[in-house]
């Protein structure tokens, strides 16, 4: 019976092989042989998203910033001799975590490509999904469980549980293992995708935090920090960015759970070694810089500035999407202009009129 329980076992291990051929099974927490080398750099593209993940021979770019940062991309793997990608990983496809993923494809080729969807609206999406297109690489939507190798690090793919019509919470979430070190990257994600992730019972207990969302208000709860109980964290973000990230909430969760935080704001690229026991951290810049101050304060409900009283706020109707959005919004100069609507009145007179807040802005 034992014999017989083992070959089903394996039969339906290879079933499971053969149905996400890209996405096989590695063994997490394995020993770091050798001559092994880890490194993670947290490129700053200012209000956006891009970390190129070195192990051995091997390299997976999570996100790639804004379309503004397409040279930078480009010239940032040029640099490091980065001329061939493992895995590229679109966690989202909003514009400042798509936008230099084309550039990405310039400069080095990529055997599989991640993306909790094939499909996004949107000018940068196509230009990606073009250039995979071009090279024969097909966008692969990942699901929970699984997991692959990367040189000697293992990474487990965590979340979205579920692919919604909030693309944050249906960022890709993602656990890297390296010895006895381990790094979460959580996409835009905000509270409800990181219930949803806890209510698996996954274990996201990492050495270092990817924090959500740029630091927003609405990432990173206390409950999910307990649970990821990192050392250290790195917020991607921008100066001066008109939505107050990171904001004072994220920040005194952090505080609070004694995390050390390394900011592209303050401190320009963040650069992550690891030995596969412990962590360090360089920085380009004001390495005694204080990362757990608040830049600016920010009031999500504060009037914008093109309010008028009398005749109500402005705002960017999505007619493809039915989401809306402040005019400052970074999604309204991805819209196309066949699904541009502006409209002048309440809140309430567009929720009635069938539209949804834009994740983003939050308006």
């Amino acid at each position: 019976m034992k014999t017989a329980s083992k070959v089903i076992s394996c039969i339906l291990l290879c079933a499971l092989l053969i149905c996400h051929p890209i996405l096989g099974y590695a063994d997490p927490g394995s020993v770091v042989p050798d001559g092994s080398n880890f490194t993670i750099h947290f490129i700053d593209v200012g209000q956006a998203d891009a970390a190129l993940v070195l192990c051995d021979d091997s390299a997976m770019l999570v996100d790639g910033g804004n379309k503004e940062d397409s040279s930078l991309i480009y010239t940032y793997l040029r640099n490091l001799s980065v001329n061939h990608l493992d895995y590229i990983v679109c966690t989202h496809p909003h514009e400042d975590h798509i936008g230099g993923l084309p550039a990405a494809l310039n400069v080095a080729t990529v055997d599989h490509a991640l993306c909790p969807v094939t499909f996004y609206d949107s000018n940068q999406f196509e230009a990606f999904a073009t250039y995979l297109e071009r090279a024969g690489v097909p966008i692969t939507v990942p699901s929970p469980g699984d997991s692959f190798a990367l040189g000697s690090a293992t990474v487990e793919i965590l979340g979205p549980v579920y692919v919604t019509d909030d693309i944050n919470n249906s960022s890709i979430v993602l656990k890297i293992t390296y010895g006895d070190t381990s790094f979460l990257f959580t996409g835009d994600c905000s509270f409800e995708e990181e219930q949803t992730i806890l209510d698996t019972g996954a274990n996201l207990q990492s050495t270092v935090l990817k924090v959500g969302h740029h630091g927003s208000a609405s990432s990173t709860n206390y409950h999910f920090l307990y649970e990821v109980m990192p050392e250290c964290a790195v917020i991607s973000v921008g100066q001066n960015n008109p939505y107050g990230h990171p904001t004072e909430e994220a920040l005194s969760r952090l505080r609070d759970a004694d995390v050390k935080v390394y900011r592209t704001d303050l401190q320009g690229d963040v650069i992550c070694t690891s030995d596969g026991t412990t962590v360090s951290f360089s920085v380009e810049k004001n390495p005694d810089a204080d990362t757990l101050t608040a830049s600016a304060v920010y009031d999500a409900q504060a009037t914008p500035v093109n309010y008028n009283p009398e005749a109500g706020i402005e705002y960017v109707l999505n007619t493809n999407s039915h989401k809306f959005h402040y005019l400052e919004c970074p999604s309204v100069a991805t819209m196309k202009d066949k699904n541009k609507q502006y409209y002048q009145g309440t809140r309430e007179e567009v929720i009635a009129m069938g539209y949804e807040p834009c994740g983003r802005c939050n308006p």
